[in-house]
C-alpha cells in the first residue's frame, strides 16, 4: 500500500468552464475540495474552501454547465466555505476524474487542491490503479506522479508520511538541538548520530521537513 503525491492537469482549451474557474481564473487564488458527498440520482454536493473573490466564483459557478446551486458562507480565516451541487458526469472531463477518485483500490485523501493550473492530490493506493484511472482520457488529462511512498503510519499524521530514516533524522537532529534557537547542532552532527554523510543527513531533513511543512499546510479541513 503506498502513499500517492501527485497532480493532474487539463489542458485548458479542452477542458471543464469549472475547472478553470477553481484552478486557472485570476479570481480564485486557491481553492480546497474538502468533503463531497454522492447521491443516487447524480447531483454530487462538494464543500469547497475558496481563497479569492467569493461573489465572483457564486456568479461565474452558478452560470456553468452542470453546476445546481451555490451558497457561500464567510469566516474569520481568510477562506470562503462554498457549498456547491454538481451533476459531474453530465461533463465528460469531470466525469473522468470522478471516476477516478471511485476507482477500486484508490483512496482519495481530503483537501483536493486546485491552485496554478492543476489538481494537486494525494491518494493511498496503487500507482498502477490511479494510473489505470486516467488512462481512458488521452492527451487531454496529464497525472503526474510527484511522489510515491510505503503508508507507514496513520496518513492523517505528519509523522505517519516519513520514511523510517527521516524519522530517525529528525529524532536526532531534535535530541541534538538542531531546532534550537540559537541552534545547537548542525548537519553533522546528525549525520554522526545517524552514521552518514553530513550530505545524506541534510537530504533526510530536508525532504522530512517538505513533508512535515506541507502536512501543516494541509491541514485547513480540520478546521472547517
Amino acid at each position: 500500500m503506498k502513499h500517492i503525491r501527485g497532480r493532474v492537469t487539463i489542458d485548458p482549451d479542452a477542458a471543464p468552464t469549472f475547472y478553470n474557474l477553481l484552478a486557472n481564473s485570476s479570481r480564485i487564488r486557491e481553492a480546497r475540495l474538502l468533503s463531497g458527498n454522492p447521491t443516487r440520482d447524480g447531483v454530487e454536493t462538494l464543500l469547497f474552501a475558496i481563497e479569492g473573490d467569493p461573489e465572483r466564483f457564486r456568479e461565474d459557478a452558478t452560470e456553468t454547465a452542470g453546476i445546481e446551486s451555490v451558497e457561500l458562507s464567510s469566516s474569520e480565516d481568510g477562506w470562503t466555505y462554498a457549498f456547491v451541487e454538481t451533476r459531474p458526469l453530465e461533463t465528460p472531463m469531470y466525469e473522468t476524474i470522478h471516476r477516478a477518485r471511485m476507482q477500486s483500490r484508490l483512496v482519495a485523501r481530503k483537501p483536493i487542491v486546485y491552485r496554478d493550473g492543476a489538481i494537486h492530490f494525494r491518494v493511498v493506493g496503487e500507482p498502477e490503479s490511479l494510473q489505470a484511472a486516467f488512462d481512458r482520457a488521452g492527451d487531454v488529462i496529464e497525472l503526474q506522479i510527484d511522489e510515491i511512498e510505503t503508508v507507514r503510519g496513520d496518513p492523517d499524521r505528519p509523522a505517519g508520511t516519513l520514511s523510517e530514516r527521516q524519522r530517525e533524522a529528525v529524532v536526532a537532529a531534535l535530541e541534538l538541538g538542531y531546532y534550537d534557537q540559537p541552534r545547537a547542532a548542525t548537519h553533522a552532527d546528525v549525520a554522526t548520530e545517524l552514521e552518514c554523510a553530513p550530505a545524506t543527513a541534510s537530504e533526510h531533513l530536508r525532504k522530512a521537513e517538505a513533508k512535515l511543512v506541507r502536512a501543516a499546510m494541509d491541514g485547513l479541513g480540520s478546521h472547517v
